[in-house]
């Protein structure tokens, strides 16, 4: 993405390709990267850019956003979101262009002055505020918590555009096209979901308000601040917001297992096998210690069982096992079936911390609960197979 590149009336991306950066916020892995996407809109009588990018693509940025102005001055810099990666060449925006006017929320302000030590030549918008470039009007909606308590989004009330900050965004760089009819499906929404699950889940409740506070708009193309530009089809990642906010999920199970010596593993694979034997097809067996909790969230997300299997380690939940449950925890999924088993050797403790996460996180819990001692014999693993079976059923 070597260029600025028009992706409506007098409207253009000016964004860039990290492939570089191997984790998101430092938790996330990047194995296809991620894009900062940003965009310059051109009015007759003013114009504004949407975002920047991060710090250290600043030349990159620049010469897009020089080509997408053509000789014109650059008016305003709408500030959907101050996390760096949308926000980080604030303050060189302000020394290119001096003259340079800041809009944002009132939210928006504190954390503008605490990042760049900017509090003149700023407007404060609210809901419905607009903004006239002149053949293109900017309107302004906040929608607070996603993710953050400043974000909001901008409608372009002449072309019909929605810059939807991070709400619809997913990981993943641009490989040649920017839209969604330039690239196969699959390949995007499984990384629009793996992002939905880290960065976005735990606010779904929020997503639900946004969706009916945007669903009043005519949007014709959403452009968000990473992955995917929608103009083909915006319904079709509308609904999958939707469907995602309100934990709607596939038939199908995810199997998560800890283990130091493979015991436990034997215990997941029979209830994989028990799933298996209930005509579930799409299984997802993942190893805790070896699986980035990110891609177990995404298919936690996507289906509607889920099995948690650990050892023991010195009388508590096997610690990968253990920071995963926390990371379920901070975002609640609903709407699931829930196994739970644990194995132990010299001290108890695996089954009662997942009994524990269980009552905490309020799903329906599906029996038997499996406990192992040492390593599992056939009646343990009979006992696993039924937990299995008995997860398959409740999805018929």
């Amino acid at each position: 993405m070597y260029k600025a590149i028009q992706v409506s009336k007098d409207t253009w991306w000016t964004g860039v390709n990290d492939c570089e950066t191997d984790m998101f916020e430092s938790l996330w892995p990047l194995p296809q990267g991620v894009a900062y996407n940003a965009y310059v809109v051109t009015g007759s009588t003013a114009t504004a850019a949407i975002d920047t990018v991060k710090g250290p693509y600043l030349d990159e940025y620049y010469n897009k956003l020089l080509q997408a102005l053509n000789g014109k001055n650059l008016n305003y810099l709408v500030i959907n979101h101050m996390e760096p990666d949308h926000a980080g060449l604030i303050s060189q925006m302000k020394s290119r262009w001096p003259s340079l006017k800041f809009v944002g929320n009132a939210k928006t302000m504190p954390l503008l002055k605490g990042y760049h030590g900017i509090e003149e030549d700023i407007i404060t918008v609210k809901d419905g505020d607009t903004l006239d470039l002149g053949g293109h009007v900017l309107r302004f909606s906040t929608v607070p918590m996603l993710h953050w308590p400043e974000s909001m989004v901008t409608f372009d009330t002449s072309t019909g555009v929605l810059f939807s900050n991070d709400s619809f965004g997913g990981f993943g760089v641009h490989e040649g096209g920017l839209f969604d009819d330039e690239k196969v499906k699959e390949r995007w929404e499984d990384e629009m979901l793996r992002y939905y699950a880290c960065i976005v889940a735990k606010y779904s409740n929020v997503v639900q308000a946004a969706l009916r506070k945007l669903g009043t708009l005519e949007i014709k193309n959403i452009f968000p601040s990473h992955g995917t530009l929608f103009r083909k089809d915006v319904k079709q990642v509308v609904s999958l917001y939707d469907k995602w906010s309100r934990f709607e999920s596939d038939n199908g199970s995810v199997v998560v297992y800890g283990s130091m010596y493979g015991n436990t593993r034997r215990m997941a694979e029979a209830v994989c096998s028990g799933l298996s034997a209930s005509d579930v097809k799409d299984i997802r067996l993942y190893d805790v210690s070896r699986t980035d909790p990110s891609y177990i969230l995404r298919d936690i997300w996507k289906f509607k069982a889920f099995a948690l299997l650990s050892c023991t380690y010195n009388t508590i939940l096997y610690p990968p096992m253990e920071a995963l449950c926390s990371k379920l925890l901070n975002r609640m999924p609903k709407n699931k079936f829930l196994g739970i088993a644990g194995s132990y050797s010299w001290s108890k403790g695996a089954l009662t911390a997942l009994q524990d996460f269980a009552e905490k996180i309020k799903l329906e819990k599906i029996t038997p609960e499996v406990e192992v001692f040492t390593s599992p014999n056939s009646q343990d693993l009979e006992k696993c197979f039924e937990l299995g079976k008995n997860l398959g059923g409740a999805l018929a």
